[in-house]
């Protein structure tokens, strides 16, 4: 029984892990490409790149990154933005869906996946997470379907795809349309098929976070031609393609990716096949070890799921036999040398946003003639899973160190096993 390295002991773990984001001569290469070609922006290229070829003679590093993403997640075209955030939210608005539609979002997810259904007018109604895998639970979605329901929008959380048959069976049935939050899921399968591939659209983040970054961007994918266009659209500031610089079609955004970010992408995008099999190794070898210690297990991961991209490797933390509180058991894991987090500090309808209806222009859409208002506090009732891993279970650990060696996985279980075996300290 070693003492804590909180309480003054040898930490389990005292080098390093691998550092994050990767990079090398590669991306500086293409940077500097960039920066002396003078052309910084896609458009320096000419007003209307196509959307699925770019144009001839010198090509823009936003249009190819476009075209090689898309093809790679095997969809007929991509739209690169600012960000994934403002993908979701452009994507969103070319459905042309009325005010005070409803979006059903998962509870257990990051803001945007709710905000991009807000900052269209829409209404996000939340819905619990599978116990086992934290994605959206199939099994709560026709509960809350209501005759506003237009999408069910899915996040593959950490990395692994949602239950996308169930998924897509229920949105049949309904009618209503599917929105893959692929955020989390650069170049995951369900049963052999791309995420991001499986829905009206998908969008993809390329945060300074993400298992491809160049500090910022992000992509929507779909197969739709004319919705494609209409995103293309709303980028570049409800332009068309072809048509005069100065002729505004529809409202749109300044949400351009810049050629500095698509020529990094280009580089990471090369990476990101070694990269995921790499992470997918480590992580299922981190799930074994796990699932050998008492007060703590592994995620379920799917056998359906044919490749993980552990962006988020989560374990669930048995607070009530281990006799500790989350944060604690966290804070001795993070001084044995491992980087754990406890995630989300409360599900996503618990934020004050929601509590005070700060939305645009106050409440609206809730609480008018569009729609009537929601107490979103009683979604609480509604997601005991949601509540359980942000309060008590879910701890999460960051996707760089599962590019590091089996040998690191071994001092991750083993600090967690040293933590556990000397609760007592705690």
């Amino acid at each position: 029984m070693a003492t804590l390295a909180l309480n003054g002991g040898k930490a389990a773990r005292e080098k390093p892990f691998v550092g994050w984001p990767v990079f090398d001569e590669a991306e500086e290469e293409v940077l500097l490409k960039v920066l002396r070609s003078g052309k910084w922006w896609r458009f320096a290229f000419g007003q209307g790149v196509e959307l699925t070829e770019p144009e001839e003679g010198e090509h823009s590093q936003v249009a190819l990154f476009q075209k090689e993403f898309a093809e790679y997640h095997e969809c007929k075209y991509g739209i690169a933005g600012a960000n994934g955030t403002g993908t979701l939210e452009i994507g969103i608005r070319a459905m042309d869906l009325g005010i005070g539609d409803e979006i059903i979002v998962p509870a257990y997810t990051y803001v945007a996946s709710a905000t991009c259904v807000l900052q269209n007018n829409l209404v996000p109604i939340f819905v619990d997470v599978d116990p086992d895998t934290y994605n959206i639970d199939p099994d709560r979605i026709e509960e809350a379907i209501t005759d506003r329901t237009r999408a069910i929008m899915v996040v593959h959380f950490g990395g692994q795809p949602v239950d996308m048959d169930r998924i897509t069976a229920i949105a049949a049935r309904h009618g209503l349309a599917v929105i893959e939050d692929a955020a989390h899921a650069h170049g995951c399968e369900w049963k052999g098929k791309k995420a991001g591939s499986m829905s009206l659209f998908s969008s993809f983040s390329f945060q300074a976070a993400k298992n491809m970054t160049a500090g910022e961007g992000g992509i929507l994918l779909t197969d739709d031609e004319a919705f494609a266009a209409e995103c293309d659209s709303m980028v570049w500031s409800g332009r068309r393609i072809g048509r005069p610089w100065y002729e505004f079609h529809r409202l749109g955004w300044n949400y351009r990716m810049t050629e500095f970010q698509g020529a990094i992408l280009r580089v990471q995008l090369s990476r990101l096949e070694e990269q995921i099999l790499h992470r997918e190794l480590l992580g299922d070898y981190l799930s074994t070890l796990l699932g050998e210690i008492d007060g703590v297990s592994p995620l379920v991961r799917d056998e359906r799921t044919t490749r993980h991209g552990y962006h988020i490797y989560m374990f669930r933390y048995d607070e009530s036999s281990v006799g500790v509180p989350k944060q604690k058991f966290i804070d001795a894991l993070e001084a044995e040398g491992v980087p754990g987090f406890g995630g989300y500090t409360f599900p996503l309808y618990r934020n004050p946003m929601f509590g005070n209806k700060k939305f645009i222009n106050g409440g609206f859409p809730l609480g008018t003639e569009y729609h009537e208002d929601i107490d979103y506090a009683l979604f609480a009732a509604k997601c005991p899973v949601s509540e359980r891993a942000c309060n008590t279970e879910a701890v999460w650990l960051p996707q760089n160190i599962f590019l590091g060696s089996t040998e690191d996985m071994d001092d991750v279980a083993e600090a967690i096993k040293k933590v556990l075996d000397n609760r007592n300290e705690l």
